[in-house]
């Protein structure tokens, strides 16, 4: 009898298009939200800690934290329904303090929520058609107060509390600023607008009754009570007309497309679209944060403004600009300043500046260099590396080093090192990326490109190409056990080459559709491929022959894996079953409950299977196989899984090890998450025997 324990320990990247994604817990630690977690990320100690989204959430939407910093709100979409889960920070780990799921008023979801100063009170916004603004005491889940907001059908972006008065709120959204106090039951709105609507795309306060508040053109406002106290505009020091504000990567047609989870309109799509063009080059203000000098605001894509308080006056003045700073390792450098900040914080102290963007980056600055500046702008540097900005289509492993490659749309390929947590190598290209293999020595890489395969040395500061291959478009690409070959799909053909003269020794035909999956049995003898028109193939390689062929037009596989002594294929695709293959036959079909199983991987001693789904949930199973429902499944995404893939634990070399895993997310994400494994013996003469093992995520 055994079972298995799975358990977060890493994770790299960031849903940047969640509301009010990054804060400080303390002056070491930030949160913000990656795959389906928040994360604890210690700034010094550089350790993660994991608060774990709702079972079957299909995305994180909206998060705050209340002032005295004990209790965090994660607005989530659950089956479809709308959910607010309350955690308390202060326990280890983070626990579930209330879950606000049952509502007598109509919400499709949550896109923004606030603590009031005391922190007994929630404030969250529904998006439209309806529109409403709701004032709970949560803790015993009572609605105190609910109010329609617009009924014009137009986004609403912020809402927040005075942070001296429990019953004072704000809303800002497109054309609307409004001011409202709860009393007598209700909340009523206390100021009158006056002139042209504006577009209010933030706001923060900056004294008990002066908000300032930012637009899609560049201006920025100071009410007080509700009065318009001041106004300036921010200058263009720069054209911007080639920058893009959203940088919306195709998904490409090779990348396996699951049933669609319903995902929510992120607020800055709204705030882009409800832009018309020729505002589009104008510097919006997508972030706004206070600080007892004044605030910063977004400035333009790439650009941060300080501003402070004038003495004796109510009125600001610029003070110090921060940039982004060019990225030499990127293609086009200048693009890593044409990206949105969406998202500023300060730390309690005050000494350090956050800020998370549009192209799922963190960046910190710490204040006192903002004052070396001498007039010049000051720069962020990347809080922790530079992430992924684009969807992960590739991930690899090896058996010699602790790293992981990856490839992606945004036309990048980088090389991470699952022991320290870091990223070594990075590298931008012309092309996008659709496979990567890492060689298992971790010294080659072979990626498969828009335009061509590439066979890559990895240098010790450098990715460089010393062989390509015509092979346009390769969506997947796997070295062989031993290294000494490798293979690349082509549509429908599988191209093998050895890597010792760099030929290609065999074209494998056979395929009438694309070929979605490929994988090694342990002696490289043989190659086994499954493909969207329903046949699982194993090849001889001497031969270059079909030994086994197993195929049902009815499925679309998406994975294929064999057992350690390839006597068993396993294959999962779209008819939600997982299938035992062996001889040209289905020995078993065993149900996927109602999910679709996306990607599969064996361990190195057969005896586990994990399994990735169409929900984000990855199920580790025993094999053999049982019939019945008896599987650990764990939420690591919002969205599919679209690649597992495993390595020995680092020294290890038992073949009754669990594997390394790595899973790598939805299309839809940009990032991947390491975890850890426990494998608990239970029929062991001690009480229990605890490996813990490392494990990936994407």
């Amino acid at each position: 009898m055994s079972a298995v324990v799975a358990q977060t320990l890493h994770v790299f990247g960031l849903r940047s298009h969640v509301a009010n994604n990054i804060f400080y817990f303390d002056e070491q630690i930030i949160i913000f939200p990656s795959g389906n977690h928040c994360v604890k990320y210690n700034v010094d100690q550089k350790w993660q800690k994991f608060i774990p989204g709702s079972d079957k959430s299909q995305g994180m939407l909206a998060l705050s934290i209340s002032p005295n910093r004990r209790y965090l709100a994660i607005s989530e979409t659950v089956q479809e329904k709308p959910a607010i889960t309350i955690y308390e920070l202060s326990s280890i780990p983070c626990r579930k303090r209330k879950v606000l799921n049952n509502f007598d008023f109509q919400v499709q979801k949550f896109i923004s929520m606030a603590f009031s100063p005391d922190s007994k009170y929630l404030l969250a916004q529904t998006s439209p058609p309806e529109s409403n603004l709701v004032y709970w005491l949560w803790e015993k889940q009572k609605v105190m107060a609910i109010v329609r907001i617009d009924t014009q059908n137009n986004p609403v972006y912020q809402v927040s509390f005075s942070p001296q008065d429990n019953t004072q709120v704000c809303v800002t959204g497109n054309g609307m600023f409004k001011l409202l106090r709860f009393t007598e039951g209700t909340l009523k709105q206390t100021n009158f607008q006056r002139g042209e609507p504006q577009n209010y795309l933030a706001h923060t306060w900056v004294a008990d009754d002066k908000i300032v508040v930012g637009t899609d053109t560049g201006k920025l406002f100071l009410f007080e009570s509700g009065d318009q106290r001041w106004e300036t505009s921010i200058m263009v020091k720069e054209p911007t007309r080639d920058s893009k504000n959203l940088d919306v990567i195709q998904e490409s047609e090779s990348l396996i497309e699951f049933p669609p989870i319903s995902s929510p309109l992120p607020s800055y799509e709204q705030m882009v679209a409800a832009s018309s063009h020729s505002q589009l080059s104008m510097p919006q203000v997508f972030a706004i944060a206070a600080y007892s000098k004044g605030f910063a605001c977004s400035a333009g894509p790439g650009r941060v403004l300080l501003f402070e308080k004038m003495e004796e006056k109510d009125f600001y003045r610029e003070s110090r600009e921060i940039r982004i700073p060019v990225d030499p390792q990127s293609n086009d450098p200048s693009q890593s300043d044409k990206q949105d900040v969406l998202c500023l914080c300060f730390s309690p102290s005050e000494e350090t500046l956050v800020a998370s963007t549009s192209k799922n980056q963190l960046y910190s600055i710490t204040m006192s260099l903002t004052e070396i500046s001498k007039g010049e702008p000051a720069h962020f540097e990347y809080l922790m590396y530079p992430l992924h900005s684009a969807p992960i289509t590739g991930l690899a492993t090896c058996i010699r080093k602790p790293l992981i490659a990856t490839c992606s749309l945004d036309r990048s390929i980088r090389i991470w090192n699952y022991e320290t947590n870091t990223l070594e190598l990075f590298k931008e290209y012309q092309e996008e990326a659709y496979s990567i293999s890492l060689h298992p020595s971790g010294h080659f890489i072979v990626v498969g490109f828009a335009d061509k395969l590439r066979l890559m040395n990895l240098l010790i500061d450098d990715i460089r190409s010393f062989k390509e291959y015509s092979v346009r478009g390769c969506r997947e690409c796997s070295f062989s056990n031993g290294g000494h070959l490798f293979a690349a799909v082509n549509g429908n053909v599988i191209h093998v080459y050895t890597t010792t003269n760099l030929e290609n020794i065999s074209s494998l035909k056979g395929h009438t559709g694309k070929i979605r999956s490929i994988v090694w049995n342990a002696d490289d003898s043989k190659l086994i491929s499954g493909g969207t028109d329903g046949a699982v193939y194993e090849w001889n390689l001497s031969t270059g022959k079909r030994e086994t062929e197993c195929v049902l037009k009815s499925c679309s596989y998406n994975c294929v894996t064999v057992s350690p002594d390839a006597k068993i294929i396993f294959a999962v695709g779209s008819d939600h079953t997982l299938k035992e293959i062996a001889d040209s036959s289905i020995l078993r079909e065993i149900s996927a409950f109602d999910v679709t199983y996306t990607t599969i991987v064996i361990s190195h001693s057969g005896r586990m299977m994990f399994v990735g789904t169409s929900v984000g949930t990855i199920r580790a199973m025993k094999y053999p196989l049982p019939l019945q429902k008896e599987f650990n499944e764990y939420q690591a995404h919002a969205g599919p899984i679209t690649k597992v893939s495993r390595a020995l634990s680092p020294g290890t070399q038992s073949h009754t090890c669990l594997p390394h895993a790595l899973f790598v997310p939805s299309t839809s994400q940009c990032l991947f998450s390491l975890l850890s494994l426990s494998y608990l013996f239970i029929h062991h003469s001690l009480n229990h025997c605890l490996l813990t093992m490392n494990i990936l995520f994407v």
